[in-house]
């Protein structure tokens, strides 16, 4: 079960990690995920992992590989707690849609971290400091996240 001081990791973050092309930002999301590797404070979901994967594997600059990508995932999939995006995720999602004026996407990550307890969600994707319904959203690319070394 998810902590209260966990946070769920959107897919940009990954993304970045294996984007040779941004090296700044590269440099940043291999820090975070490292740190919430190490911390044990870092979540994905079952979404996340899939849009890691179609992007890093068809919108890079350099694409990675099938094999590396499926690499990285298995890796994630070992080490990080990954939460199954399920049915009451997906209709949460959609209430979310028409109460917050989200995409469907990112009402589905705004709703695996709601329903999972998890108060925090890295992102670039969303206004920082945003908070919707008790969970935030902070873009680690423009400051320290809480808790951060």
């Amino acid at each position: 079960m998810p902590t209260s001081g966990s946070f769920l990791v959107d897919t940009n973050i990954l993304v970045y990690a294996y984007d040779f092309s941004n090296t700044l930002k590269q440099k940043r999301a291999v820090g975070i995920l490292d740190w919430l590797e190490w911390d044990h404070v870092g979540c994905l979901s079952t979404q996340i992992l899939g849009e890691f994967f179609n992007i890093a594997t068809r919108k890079l600059r350099k694409p990675l590989t099938t094999e590396v990508a499926i690499e990285a995932v298995e890796g994630f999939l070992l080490s990080w707690r990954t939460l199954v995006v399920t049915r009451p995720i997906v209709l949460e999602a959609g209430l979310g849609c028409g109460r917050h004026q989200l995409s469907f996407w990112d009402a589905q990550i705004w709703a695996t971290a709601k329903l999972n307890q998890i108060p925090t969600v890295l992102s670039e994707d969303f206004t920082h400091g945003q908070r919707i319904e008790g969970v935030a959203f902070l873009n680690p690319f423009i400051s320290k996240i809480p808790g951060e070394e």
